[in-house]
């Protein structure tokens, strides 16, 4: 089977934002694009013998929807495989599963006008924390079905801890810089302990040796990807305050930030830490959320 890209279409604007992101994705990584949607009522696709007028009109709107989808990127990204996976399933189920079987899988996301956060609901949420691959999810610029724009030329940021290191994360994001041209910025956050809390501030010798400590970790598990993407500028960002807000603020003007997620037994439900739920809430670029062993 040719690796793909897999997109969740379900007619949103959000959801054509993702497509169109989607796309140039499977382009820049010389994948194929599937375009899928998921819906119970769906019926199967009738015999032309004996063809249902009730079965095909049930069909036509989700029909309609993603071959105008395919016929947009076809014309976006000349060359690109595109294939469609109608499916009469419930859509968490159904992207959960193709979220197995692909590189990744791309999902729109909704602003909230109050807040201006993701809208992550009975969908998007328990796909994010099940999934086996990458999941990026996408901002629809306002107004319109494109993608929210990315600062021409931005990093792709990635959180780590450098206590534990984690290859799968980098992977993805170092693949993600290279396929961009653009470099990549890790950032790690780490608020400073109690006891080094004075009435003037931090212990600056507390946080200067926290600062030193992850500055030598974090060099040595870039090291081997360095050495693997000789291509790829490297910079870091290590900052004594809280993770979630030092990976927030890091994520603006990138082209894509990328976190890692805990993958746990199914038996301990999903779960989604801290600096994740940030990043889902509050970053305004596509957010990448990888996950790994526990």
């Amino acid at each position: 089977m040719q690796p793909v890209v897999t997109v969740g279409l379900d007619g949103s604007p959000e959801s054509l934002a993702a497509a169109r992101w989607a796309a140039d994705e499977a382009g820049r990584r010389g994948l194929a694009l599937r375009l899928l949607h998921a819906w119970p009522l769906l019926a199967p696709e009738p015999d032309p013998a004996a063809a249902s007028p009730h079965a095909a009109d049930r069909n036509y709107w989700s029909q309609r929807l993603v071959h105008t989808a395919e016929a947009e990127l076809r014309a976006r990204r000349p060359g690109l495989s595109v294939e469609v996976a109608l499916v009469a399933r419930d859509a968490r189920d159904a992207l959960l599963d193709a979220a197995a079987e692909a590189e990744m899988l791309v999902l729109g996301s909704r602003g909230l006008e109050a807040v201006e956060s993701y809208f992550l609901g009975e969908v998007s949420l328990p796909v994010v924390a099940r999934a086996v691959r990458p999941v990026v999810l996408v901002r629809a610029a306002p107004g319109g079905g494109e993608p929210a724009p990315a600062s021409p030329g931005g990093p792709v940021v990635v959180a780590l801890d450098p206590r534990t290191p984690r290859d799968e994360v980098l992977d993805f994001a170092f693949h993600s810089a290279a396929a961009r041209s653009v470099p990549l910025l890790a950032v790690h956050g780490r608020s400073v302990p109690l006891h080094a809390h004075t009435p003037w501030g931090a212990d600056h010798g507390v946080t200067e040796e926290m600062t030193t400590d992850a500055r030598t970790r974090l060099n040595a598990a870039l090291r081997p990807w360095r050495e693997k993407y000789p291509q790829v500028e490297v910079a870091d960002s290590i900052r004594t305050t809280s993770p979630a807000k030092v990976v927030v603020e890091a994520a603006t003007g990138a082209a894509l930030l990328v976190v890692g997620r805990r993958a746990h037994p199914h038996s301990l439900g999903p779960r989604l830490g801290h600096v994740v739920h940030a990043a889902l809430h509050h970053a305004r670029c596509p957010v990448a959320v990888v996950p790994h062993p526990a």
